[in-house]
């Protein structure tokens, strides 16, 4: 998922990017209003999300910068500033703010404002209306049907559990990056995760085993779980050459 992060402060920033990075985000740091409405201007890249936006920028108020973003694109915009006064609040979200944190933050809190208003601020075309579209998952082999909420792999049909094909359909929203524990139960149970961790750990299990994709779904140690994107497939190595060199394989996780 890409993310533009607008902030002045280097050192603010650079945190921000690093943990945001270590969570799947690939992020664009901009440190001013004009270089944030310059990155905004379609160039045939991937859209952005999600914007995080700092409202004491060098060159121009925040504020005006989301005016200016509302007026020509409807990604979604959290402000995240340390004006904590309910006006600037009422403000920000008036001009077509998406939601408001004030710092300091909890950093889990902000990655599940950012992955909900990136759920609603998705694109649907005419043609996705209603039920979010079934298609493969890279080139696995995998395909969600969430309208009849049946998953195959290579046309054979697997059977789930109701709570499995929702697990799997949170993640497959956006593969690579990391969900939470804590936003996962709240999505998919519907409750707190505090206690239930062993339900979550057996679930993805089952769901590895099911599907006979092992390595689909991946753990992130002390943070949750994310769908792993199949790699692009390589070119074929001439007759006799070379192997597979060193550091070709898969990162270590």
């Amino acid at each position: 998922m890409r993310l533009l992060l607008v902030e002045d402060d280097d050192r603010v920033a650079a945190a921000l990017v690093a943990v945001l990075g270590r969570h799947g985000f690939q992020v664009r740091h901009a440190r001013s209003g004009h270089e944030a409405l310059d990155a905004l201007v379609p160039d045939g890249s991937d859209p952005y999300r999600v914007v995080l936006l700092d409202l004491g920028l060098p060159d121009r108020d925040g504020f005006e910068v989301c005016s200016r973003i509302r007026a020509g694109s409807g990604v979604p915009v959290i402000m995240v500033t340390a004006r904590a006064d309910i006006r600037s609040r009422i403000h920000g979200l008036n001009l077509g703010a998406d939601d408001y944190v004030v710092k300091p933050y909890d950093m889990g809190e902000l990655l599940a404002r950012i992955h909900a208003v990136a759920r609603r601020g998705t694109p649907r075309s005419a043609e996705e209306s209603g039920p979010e579209p079934s298609g493969p998952l890279a080139s696995r082999g995998v395909e969600i049907d969430r309208e009849r909420r049946r998953v195959s792999v290579e046309g054979r049909d697997v059977p789930l559990t109701r709570k499995e094909f929702d697990l799997l359909a949170l993640l497959a929203q956006s593969p690579g990056v990391v969900y939470r524990r804590e936003q996962i139960f709240s999505e998919v149970w519907r409750s707190g995760w505090e206690g239930n961790g062993r339900t979550l750990e057996v679930h993805i299990g089952s769901l590895r085993t099911k599907l006979g994709l092992p390595g689909l779904v991946e753990a992130v140690r002390g943070v949750g779980y994310r769908l792993i994107p199949d790699q692009p497939d390589q070119p074929d190595q001439p007759d006799g050459g070379p192997g597979t060199a060193p550091g070709d394989g898969p990162a270590e996780r």
